[in-house]
């Protein structure tokens, strides 16, 4: 009797069993997005995506392969489970929307080795996208330790891609790289190669079959690597592939091992439109929920920060007092000081400018190296975070300064002892309420979720490039331009824009309009402002007042109109009001057409520029908006 109430339970808990079917559907609530999962004649995992009946990812192999045992062929499907809901509702201190609820129908395919050994493949399919990943079921306290991961993206030739090199490790200025600072590949057949020959980084944006496909990973556990892509000719499709060997803590892991069970990073596929891709939240809805208590330290905002475009010697004393005065005026809630500062300044006049800047409602962010032996930088403070119990003795040492937050600089790549170097001083400074911004750092993959206490991210080619070299420069419209499509659409990113009056040495590509609207397009925990209080003075008043109340955290965001590379119109909502805010990255003018009926306010303003400069002019819902984008130039509208 108990045998035939098992088969009973386990008839209604299985689609089907080995044997009945070779090709398994999971499909999303609205049936927009399907996947079909089976094993290949050498009976290994494969997939295909569907969006809309139409083919956007041809079939592609799944996998893992262990130094103990083989998931990737000869394998045997145990069970494939029916569809689970699953729903969640989370809140955002920071990014393009505060309050999100992800839904999905979820799917396990349990699949069992030669040797027997288990491994399952769970498919979750929302409206906006697939997620997948794998996981480890049994129990060992023996680590077991991944070779080679085999998850494939398998585009057809005719796909045009968007695509950063990976930098190669150990090269650059003192060996820094890699750091996700380069320029993108844009619409380039899939199976480009990059020029620096290392992959590429996520997150990466394709078009296939007249779809938007953007690729990146989130949910990445300090058990397991920062991955990235590499185009497998063999396979004719994108892999994904392990960190360099220099990529490591000194003597840590490289490849993921850990102990059983084990869950690796979700492997993330957004599908539709444009509008679909920068308005998605999958980078977050699948991360780890937050680990962070109390959140009440925690701010976003507004940086002024001198060292951007004045340098070393901007880090001083008199200088520093000068820019907590520049935050105060602006409303700032934020100054940044940053390298050597523990020797240009002093721990003694630190505490002054900490207790100065406290009665002008002003925090202070401080910089560190978080080098130790992988590269050779000399700036500092230098090699004060390396383990728990110099983190503990360095961040009390702030609270007792009043320091609010910490940039830490100079990371040294994506390999698993490296990545969990990353969550233990992100748990280490929440622990001490310090607000962190990763510099020369990986993607983050949704760890603001998990530590909203991490406020920004560098990982880009951001604006202290443009200040050091023309060529840079020349390329920052289409680079801007680019960005909001790929980089910037999960996680909050620290390129530190906006010069509105000229950077030493360089001949500025971008016009003011184009620079004023970065803040807003762009999404930071904390938008660290390029532009010095002497530059600001030169301003219109309209202009200044705009910058005194720009947001870095939105209840919504609404996609109106672009193209990767070339121009992009985002809408960003705090409240009750609407920043709407363009860049064309083009040489030739625009004319764009907003149709304002989504806002709620009657009226508001719009600045753009003419020959004569900027131009500030009232804007009404009841009518559809002409606005005109010079060359390289901008727009900002609040209504």
């Amino acid at each position: 009797m108990k045998k035939i109430v098992l088969l009973a339970f386990l008839a209604l808990s299985l689609t089907s069993f080995v044997g009945k079917s070779t090709h398994y559907f999971f499909v999303n609530s609205d049936k927009t997005i399907k996947i079909e999962f089976s094993l290949n004649p050498k009976k290994t995992p494969s997939y295909k995506v569907f969006f809309k009946d139409k083919l956007v990812v041809n079939t592609s192999d799944l996998g893992i392969i262990r130094e103990d045992a083989n998931f990737y062929t000869d394998l045997k499907i145990v069970a494939v489970s029916k569809s689970k809901p699953i729903q969640s509702n989370y809140s955002m201190l920071q990014g393009k929307r505060k309050k999100i609820a992800y839904a999905a129908n979820q799917y396990t395919v349990s699949l069992q080795s030669i040797k027997g050994e288990a491994m399952d493949i769970i498919f979750q399919v929302s409206h906006d996208g697939i997620a997948l990943r794998y996981h480890f079921p049994e129990t060992s306290t023996a680590i077991k330790k991944i070779v080679e991961e085999k998850t494939t993206y398998n585009f057809d030739t005719t796909t045009k891609a968007w695509l950063q090199p990976m930098s190669r490790a150990k090269t650059g200025w003192k060996e820094t790289n890699p750091s996700y600072e380069e320029h993108y590949a844009m619409g380039v057949p899939v199976n480009t190669k990059p020029a620096i020959g290392e992959g590429w980084v996520y997150p990466a944006l394709f078009h296939a079959n007249d779809t938007w496909v953007l690729i990146s990973e989130t949910g990445l556990q300090a058990n397991y690597c920062g991955t990235r892509l590499v185009y497998n000719d063999t396979a004719k499709a994108m892999q994904v592939t392990f960190p360099q060997k220099e990529e490591i803590f000194p003597n840590g892991a490289l490849n993921p091992e850990s102990v059983l069970p084990w869950y690796t990073p979700w492997r993330i596929i957004t599908i539709g439109s444009l509008k679909t891709i920068t308005e998605s939240t999958m980078g977050t809805d699948l991360a780890d929920p937050s680990t962070v208590t109390d959140t009440s330290f925690i701010k976003s905002g507004i940086a002024s920060w001198s060292w951007v475009l004045l340098k070393d010697e901007s880090v001083n004393y008199e200088t520093t007092h000068k820019f907590i005065d520049y935050a105060a005026a602006m409303n700032w809630p934020y100054c940044l000081i940053d390298a050597d500062w523990d020797t240009r300044i002093g721990d003694e006049k630190m505490k002054e400018l900490s207790a100065y800047a406290k009665g002008k409602k002003v925090k202070l962010l401080v910089w560190y190296n978080s080098s130790g032996s992988w590269n050779s930088t000399e700036y500092h403070p230098k090699s004060k975070l390396i383990t728990h119990a110099d983190r503990v003795r360095e961040f009390t040492r702030l609270n007792e300064m009043g320091i609010a937050g910490i940039k830490v600089d100079f990371f040294g790549g994506d390999g698993q002892s490296m990545i969990s170097y990353y969550h233990d001083m992100l748990k280490d400074a929440a622990a001490h309420k310090l607000v962190i911004n990763l510099h020369g750092a990986t993607l983050p993959r949704g760890w603001q979720r998990t530590y909203p206490n991490l406020l920004t991210t560098e990982a880009v080619k951001g604006y202290e490039y443009i200040t050091f070299f023309q060529d840079i420069a020349d390329l920052a419209p289409t680079h801007c331009a680019m960005l909001p499509f790929a980089r910037n659409v999960f996680d909050p990113m620290d390129f530190t824009p906006m010069v509105l009056d000229s950077i030493p040495n360089i001949t500025r590509k971008t016009t003011p309009a184009f620079e004023l609207a970065l803040p807003v397009l762009f999404l930071s925990g904390i938008q660290h402002l390029a532009e010095t209080p002497y530059g600001m003075a030169k301003m219109p008043a309209y202009v200044v007042d705009y910058l005194k109340d720009i947001p870095t955290n939105w209840d919504d965001s609404k996609f109106i109109d672009g193209y990767p590379g070339k121009y992009i119109i985002m809408a960003r909502k705090k409240d009750n009001i609407w920043h709407i805010v363009g860049i064309n990255g083009e040489t030739t003018t625009k004319v764009i057409e907003i149709d304002l009926s989504f806002v709620t306010n009657s009226k508001g303003f719009s600045i753009a520029e003419d020959e004569n400069g900027f131009q500030q002019k009232t804007v009404s819902k009841s009518s559809k908006l002409k606005i005109t984008m010079k060359p390289h130039g901008g727009f900002v509208i609040k209504i």
